[in-house]
Parts: structure tokens; sequence; C-alpha cells
């Protein structure tokens, strides 16, 4: 290896004066040969507390034989994970979209800090891996993602299951469509061993969005937690880490403006999760491409739907790996123009190139041929109207609906709006909102999952609408706006909504709006007081002053550049 491979390891590790670094970190078993080579972080997300990420240190294990092998010397260390399926419903849920920003800052700061030659990101659910690319675009070294893959279907009355049916199981057990033994035997199966949530939801979803950017290998994220083929995958990435180094390659090479439009595509084609909209314009400024809400919906109208997965479709995620993983829709949507199959990889090869080498498995119908796609244009679209001037967003991969209009059911916040759904206070027809639920009303923009599939578990899925400037779970179907923007605490509209305004989805001209002229929103909006902080101290009170809005990304930055505070 060159010098110039520790170009920044250097200055850590050589000459006189660095004698007491190297002291310590050979209390670390850190020899002088290992410290002669580049220095290759592996950030690790694994933690105990959820099956997402709690294989993450046996891969570890084998991504650091890839960086030896490869004359690299690895250096592990751990970040945070919160866990969205365990807090879901409850307080800490405020937590999650936080952490994506404490990830990617503390990253940043054991690679700088320790002058990291090249990092090796191991992610595996819902905001490790926005954390981590995050990360990676910050930093600008060479790296690479490995996705720790998805979890297998549980079985149950003779049927695959996701956390998702729990979550619905729970509506359904309120309901009295099934009973407390059998919820009980659901929640039992549902999960059967380590992996990320089984659908197209966020993990999936965001992990896909790391193989068409290009900073992750195509074929590697569609393989199982548990499938054996994963320890190649993760010996494979130690090993394009240093290939990266030593060609010189960093992730904002990769990162362009073309690569993202092939990600949103593939978010798209697949009927991927809402949340991917808000990570990818995160990713976008960090890797300083300018991205708005607005590039979406034309991307969406022109790339057909063609995944059929959960949880709007019949499939869960191992089933896409046996059709051939996420490079078939890569694949389809090369062949078909719709992806810039110029756009470079980690692998030295384009994503045309590593598309045309993917191996589609005969007979497949997970992945639908281009010319009989499910749906003519994709799974999410950008509503704007008098209630989101800033946007919203709605999945309409999981609905039937071409939109909805009822009276509004407002609730201050998810456990009022959950509660009401358990008592069976929500009726056909309604427009459920839920506000002061942003990034910094809430702070932390909950998911909310438990009031969604306990709408589904009531049998109201295809009755009622909802919106809300709080998110929604990738597990979440039905006609749901989420990311409305303007939050309420930052005078959006939203927060001029009072119960039996009539409220209109209109998705064939993207709007959201309410029946209310804009004289009387402003004389609405000129009495609305907010509600008082959650919290004054502490990270969440932290990351309530520097957060930007939604339609921005959620992305936190000093104060004195924050952006309008209506935006």
């Amino acid at each position: 290896m060159s010098d110039l491979n520790k170009h920044k390891s250097a200055a850590l590790t050589d000459g006189p004066n660095r004698a007491a670094a190297r002291a310590m970190l050979k209390a670390c078993a850190f020899t002088d040969e290992d410290l002669a080579k580049p220095l290759v972080g592996i950030a690790n997300t694994w933690t105990e507390i959820g099956p997402c990420n709690f294989h993450l240190r046996r891969l570890a294990e084998h991504v650091k034989d890839g960086v030896r092998k490869a004359g690299g010397t690895p250096m592990e260390f751990n970040t945070i994970a919160v866990s969205d399926g365990i807090t879901m419903g409850a307080e800490g849920m405020r937590a999650s979209l936080v952490s994506r920003e404490v990830i990617a800052d503390s990253i940043e700061l054991v690679t700088f800090g320790h002058h990291l030659d090249a990092v090796v990101m191991l992610c595996g659910c819902d905001k490790t891996i926005p954390g981590t690319i995050m990360a990676l675009a910050r930093l600008n070294i060479p790296g690479v993602i490995l996705y720790g893959g998805s979890i297998e279907p549980g079985s149950w009355q003779g049927k695959d299951v996701t956390i998702q049916d729990v979550f619905e199981g729970i509506g359904a057990q309120a309901a009295g469509r099934i009973s407390l033994i059998e919820l009980k035997d659901l929640e039992d199966k549902a999960c059967p061993g380590a992996g990320a949530c089984g659908g197209q939801f966020t993990a999936n979803t965001m992990a896909m969005v790391a193989e068409f950017l290009g900073v992750a290998a195509m074929g590697s994220v569609s393989i199982p937690a548990t499938h054996p083929a994963k320890e190649a995958a993760a010996e494979q990435a130690g090993r394009l880490a240093m290939e990266n180094l030593a060609r010189g390659v960093r992730p904002r090479d990769l990162i362009t403006r073309a690569a993202i439009e092939n990600a949103i595509a593939g978010i798209v084609a697949t009927g991927g999760s809402t949340n991917a909209v808000m990570h990818l314009l995160a990713i976008a400024t960090e890797a300083g491409v300018t991205l708005g809400i607005d590039d979406y919906n034309p991307i969406n109208d022109r790339t057909p739907l063609l995944a059929d997965l959960k949880p709007g479709g019949r499939y869960v995620a191992s089933d896409l790996h046996k059709a051939g993983g996420t490079g078939v829709v890569c694949q389809r949507l090369v062949n078909a123009g719709l992806i810039d199959g110029r756009a470079q990889t980690v692998t030295g090869r384009t994503i045309g190139e590593e598309a045309a080498a993917v191996v589609e498995t005969p007979g497949q119908d997970v992945v639908r041929p281009f010319d009989a796609p499910l749906k003519p244009t994709g799974g999410l679209l950008i509503l704007k109207g008098n209630i989101a001037p800033h946007g919203s967003v709605v999945k309409v991969a999981g609905s039937s609906l071409a939109g909805h209009q009822g009276p509004a059911r407002v609730f201050e916040g998810e456990e009022a709006c959950f509660a009401a759904v358990q008592a069976g206070g929500i009726k056909a027809g309604d427009v459920v909102v839920i506000r002061h639920e942003g990034p910094k009303g809430g702070p932390g923009m909950r998911e909310m999952l438990g009031v969604t599939a306990a709408i589904m578990g009531a049998g109201l899925g295809d009755k009622v609408a909802l919106l809300t400037d709080g998110r929604f779970s990738g597990a979440t179907r039905g006609l749901m706006a989420g990311h409305v923007s303007p939050e309420a605490v930052n005078g959006g509209p939203i927060a001029a909504i009072r119960d039996g305004d009539v409220i209109t989805f209109d998705l064939k001209n993207r709007r959201l709006d309410m029946a209310v002229d804009d004289d009387e929103i402003a004389r609405r909006l000129a009495a609305y007081v907010p509600p008082a902080p959650r919290y004054t101290t502490g990270v969440m009170a932290k990351y309530a002053s520097l957060v930007s809005s939604a339609s921005e990304g959620a992305i936190t930055r000093p104060a004195a550049t924050l952006a309008n505070p209506t935006r």
C-alpha cells in the first residue's frame, strides 16, 4: 500500500511525536505492522434491543476479515440505534428520528477524531441506514454501506406474517375480529429471528436506496439477515472499502443528482416508504446535491409500480431475494431508460453494468414485467394545498382510492387518536387529523403505525383518510398523508383545522385542501397558541431548537442558518 492510502491516519500514527498514540493503540492489541497500514473504521450500529441490528456484531467480524485480506487494519466502533417497531406508539418513539442525527454526528466525530482513512457502515434498522449514509456523505472519505438484511417472515394460521400483521392484529382484537389468544399467538410467531422488518418498509426501502445510490454493492442488500450468503457480502464490503481507498473514490463521487434520481425511481417502483422522501432530502443536503420535494412527482409519474411487496402487496423482502433481488427492479428500470445507467457504484462498475449482470429467477412474480405493472405510475405522491403549502407525502401503492372527502376529526397528538380508534370513535368517511407531532412540535416526528394499523384492523382502511404533521411507518397502508408542512407549531395551516371542516384528498390534481377560505384560515392562525414545549433540556430540546421542516428533510443545523421557521 502506498502512503496515499494513509491519507488521514498518518497524522495519527506516524513519527516519533505520535509514540503516545501508538502506545495506547498497542494496548488494544494493534501492532506496528497494523498501524503502518490504512486504518478502516467499522461503524457498527449493533444493539441487542431489537432484531434489526442484533446480528451485526457477527457480521462485523467478516467485514474486518475483508479489510485485512485487502491490506488494511479494521477498527470497529459503535454508535446508537433506536428501534422504531419497539417504541412505536410510546413516548420513546420521539427519539427515533432524533437518533438519525445522533448516528450521523457520532460516526463523524469518531472518524474525524481518529483520522480514519476509510469506513464501512453496518446498518440495520430504519434510522441507522439514512444516518450512516448521511455520515458517509458528510465525511466524504472512501466507504461502503453494508445492510444487515431483512428478517424472514413468520408463519401464522398458514400464511406469512410480519410485524405489520401484529400491529393490525391489535386493531383487529380491539374491534372483536380476533381473540386475545389469537393475538398472543400472532405475537409469538411474527418475528422468528434477526433482521429488519420484512416488507418494503422503511429499512428495506432505504437499504435499496443505498444500492441505487451506488454506496452499497448491488445484490448485497436483499440477502436476508440469517442467509449464509450474508457473510460473504460482509467480507466483500471490507474489500470494497479498501479498493475505493486505493482508487480514491469518495462517496460524493457516487451520490450525484443522477444517482439520487435513480434512487427515487427505485422507491416509487417498489411502493417504498414515505420516510424515504425525507431521508433522501437529508442525504442530498449532506452530499451537496440540490433536491426539493417537488422533484418527486415527475419521477413518480413516469415510473410504474413493479414490485408486489408488503405493506400494500403480497410478498415479503425474502421473496424479493429469491426472485433475484432488488437488482431485478433496477434491471427493469435501466432497460426502460428510467434509470441513468452511467452512474458509478462502489464496485467500480456502473449501475447499468451491475443491472445487466442480475439473474432473474424464472417464473418469479414478485417483480412484474415492465409492460404489465401493478400500476402505471409509482407508489408515492407529493400533495400540496391550503393545508400543506410546502407539501405532504402520500403512499398510494397500497390503496385503490383516487381521493377522499369527509369531515375532520382533530386530535392533538397520537395517543388521543389511538384511544378514539380503540373505542370505536372513528367512523367511515372521517378524515383523521393528528397534529403537534412534527419535527419541532413532537419533537421528533413520531411514526404512527399504531394508529394506522388499528384503523386497518378495525376494517376502516378504505373508509377513512388520515393526515398529520408527523410520520407514518413504512408498514403503513391506506390513504394517509404525512409530513404535512409547515407543521402546526411553525404556523402551518394544519393548526387551523377544526372538527367538522371538510377535507379533500385529490390525488389526480395532487391537492390536499380544507373547505375554509384563506381569510378564515388566517384568522384562525392569528389566534393559534402553540403548546408549551414538551422538553426544555437535553437532547430533545436541542433537536427541537435546531431541526428544519420535513419538506427540507428534517435536518439539524446551527440556529443561525435555519431557514424561515414556516418552512
